[in-house]
């Protein structure tokens, strides 16, 4: 699961269950559509208020199992205290290279948890960064070429902005639910004594599906899922726009 292949989407998330809480919606929408995703961590969410690193390690992997996706990787950053430098940018490239993304979906620009906006920045710089011929890599002892992803698109997550694009994700929400459920130790469980969290009370998993319907009510669809740009998003023609 964690070996690193070509994929038309890299999805990246902070921490375990960014990527399943945000934009899986969108990866599953897309899978039926003939694009391959990977996923990739930065951290295993060790400061997380509930459960532990191994455990969320154990529930990343059945949530890509259940999302299907062509790979999971965690790079095993220091949650809550990785900066945006060399040492932390370069993995990322390495794996952007790797991979080869056409898409790169990242977290968002600003958000309530200040790791989110960080990894935003440190995500996007990667991808520019990954398309320097004179910035070297190897990754397992192979050299890499340049590689510069097409777009990178930011998830709306805690924070709900008005979004600059929306994927349809309706017929999705029940796949994107239970690989969001497979993170058992960080949402409600009847009868729980681990310490309660922002994300850890029984209506929180109704906010998601209501954040989903406010997207898809922007495009006319019962579920969306919302993204920002850096920069504008070009299109070839109006076909296809919604």
């Amino acid at each position: 699961m964690d070996q690193v292949i070509p994929v038309d989407i890299l999805a990246i998330g902070v921490h375990p269950d960014d990527v399943e809480l945000s934009c899986s919606g969108s990866l599953l929408a897309n899978r039926t559509k003939g694009f391959r995703f990977g996923i990739l961590d930065l951290t295993k969410g060790e400061l997380g208020t509930r459960g532990n690193a191994d455990l969320r390690v154990k529930e990343a992997a059945a949530a890509a199992q259940i999302l299907g996706s062509d790979f999971r990787k965690i790079l095993n950053m220091k949650d809550g205290f990785f900066q945006i430098d060399q040492s932390h940018i370069l993995p990322i490239v390495e794996i952007i290279r790797e991979a080869k993304p056409q898409y790169v979906l990242a977290n968002a620009i600003v958000d309530r948890h200040p790791d989110h906006g960080r990894a935003a920045q440190l995500i996007n710089e990667a991808c520019f960064y990954s398309g320097l011929r004179k910035i070297e890599t190897d990754y397992i002892g192979k050299e890499q070429a340049p590689w510069r992803p097409k777009a990178v698109y930011f998830y709306v997550q805690d924070y709900v902005s008005t979004p600059d694009l929306v994927v349809d994700t309706t017929g999705f929400m029940d796949q994107k639910l239970e690989a969001i459920k497979a993170f058992n130790s960080q949402f409600y469980k009847e009868g729980s004594t681990e310490p309660e969290s922002p994300i850890s009370s029984k209506d929180f998993l109704d906010f998601i599906k209501s954040r989903d319907k406010v997207m898809g009510r922007y495009i006319g669809v019962e579920y969306g899922e919302g993204f920002k740009v850096a920069r504008p998003i070009g299109v070839r023609s109006f076909n296809g726009l919604v």
